[in-house]
């Protein structure tokens, strides 16, 4: 089986040095040795250091490469849209079977590939797209085909879990935990992609469509990044037993006219200690999947890193090769389902409002006459001095709401009547709570 391979970074290169490692291992679990012939690169004189690779199988003609009859299987970790899904979508309707980690490509238009795939006859895999080497992908979309999936919440973005986590184990404000997160290697130059949520809905838009049988991209995911996640939030999370973790939250569920829909969203919440994903630190992923019969499944590990996503990858070269030598391809793109994505606002949520209001007589009743309106019942209620203070009666004081749950538009409206009110003088932060408090 002869494989052509599209980049040669951190993951490609330790693609290559697994194959090389492992050579005999692998051409005995697929029944023939796997052999590269040929690696597409940006540019040929960078200095690859030992990689066991022979120098003359490096290209910058990625097309040329991918279109040579002796090449059965496409290995793509560029990244990015374009020029990879014209690169994939020319091998799979040619008949090539291909191995993709790029999450990006998938959200934005697996629509596409999943066609070209149908077209051509060839295997797509991408179990290293989310969460790393994380077994994950192929239990939803083979090992759970009997099951119906109700739910799946994970911790999808290593970087914001290692930020978050820095943050409560400190008590360090968000841009002090970046800096020790870039510090460290965990966090990009430009981290924006992770920070904001954009890697995260990525995954999140893959796992539902996989879940669902429904295709669901990029657009469809309701996306908040960390980057307004305070220490004083951090710290009004451990009051109430709980930690702030950025989730990626797919449900499905009855719409308000009692049609099935999906909800699909990526946003920081506060999840109490118990729940199974507060105890994921550092760097690590992990995903809560709900199915009717199955019950809760945990799949937790390194959801990131060069080894950890060249093992998924190598994983789906496995699978791809044998199917070829068998002559068989797996089974297809399932999105027969094809549910409607639930916009936002009817999502049901809860808030924890945090707001700074006037310390006098009647104000806690006009804040709950807010709620009242908007038809967002009350939870809990937590009120002190400004500031956190524990003696004195000052001008202002500290208001911290828990609510029900209830559509998020009707929670949003309340927040923006409250902003609105003469006895408010800040609504300090907004956060929602997920898992059960």
């Amino acid at each position: 089986m002869r494989l052509a391979l599209l980049g040669c970074g951190t993951v490609g290169s330790e693609v290559v040095r697994l194959l090389h490692e492992q050579a005999a291992d692998l051409a005995a679990r697929i029944g023939a040795p796997l052999e590269i012939a040929g690696i597409a690169v940006r540019r040929l004189g960078r200095d690859r250091g030992d990689l066991p690779v022979d120098p003359t199988l490096f290209t910058t003609d990625a097309l040329g490469l991918i279109k040579r009859d002796d090449v059965d299987v496409v290995v793509e970790v560029v990244g990015g849209i374009e020029p990879a899904r014209g690169w994939l979508v020319e091998a799979l309707r040619a008949g090539k079977s291909v191995v993709t980690a790029n999450k990006a490509l998938l959200a934005e238009d697996g629509a596409a590939l999943h066609d070209a795939a149908a077209e051509g006859g060839g295997d797509l895999y991408y179990e290293a797209s989310v969460a790393g080497a994380i077994p994950l992908l192929r239990p939803l979309r083979e090992s759970l085909h009997g099951d119906r999936i109700n739910r799946v919440t994970g911790i999808v973005n290593g970087t914001t879990n290692f930020i978050l986590s820095a943050m409560d184990a400190t008590g360090a404000g968000f841009a002090e935990a970046l800096e020790e997160a870039t510090e460290l290697g965990y966090a990009e130059a430009d981290p924006t992609a992770d920070v904001e949520g954009f890697d995260a809905a990525a995954k999140a838009a893959i796992l539902a469509s996989l879940a669902f049988h429904t295709r669901v991209g990029a657009a469809d995911v309701h996306r908040e990044g960390i980057t307004e996640v305070t220490a004083a939030d951090v710290a009004s999370a451990k009051a109430m037993g709980c930690t702030i973790k950025l989730l990626c939250i797919a449900a499905r569920g009855a719409d308000a006219a009692g049609r099935e829909t999906v909800s699909v969203r990526v946003h920081p919440a506060m999840i109490p200690l118990g729940h199974p994903l507060a105890s994921v630190g550092d760097a690590f992923n992990a995903v809560f999947v709900e199915a009717e019969a199955a019950g809760p499944l945990m799949f937790y590990g390194r959801g990131a890193g060069g080894a950890p996503t060249a093992s998924a990858v190598l994983g789906d070269v496995v699978a791809v090769s044998r199917n070829r030598l068998a002559g068989v391809r797996s089974a297809s793109e399932s999105a027969y389902a094809d549910l409607p994505v639930r916009p936002m606002g009817e999502a049901l949520t809860r808030y924890h409002i945090s707001l700074d209001v006037a310390d006098r007589p009647g104000v806690l009743e006009a804040v709950a006459g807010v709620f009242a309106r908007h038809d967002v019942s009350i939870a809990t209620v937590r009120q002190g001095p400004a500031g956190g203070g524990a003696t004195g009666r000052g001008e202002d004081a500290d208001l911290v709401i828990v609510t029900h749950v209830a559509p998020d538009a009707a929670l949003a409206a309340t927040v923006r009547e409250l902003r609105g009110l003469d006895i408010v003088r800040s609504v300090a932060s907004v956060l929602r709570v997920e898992g059960g408090l």
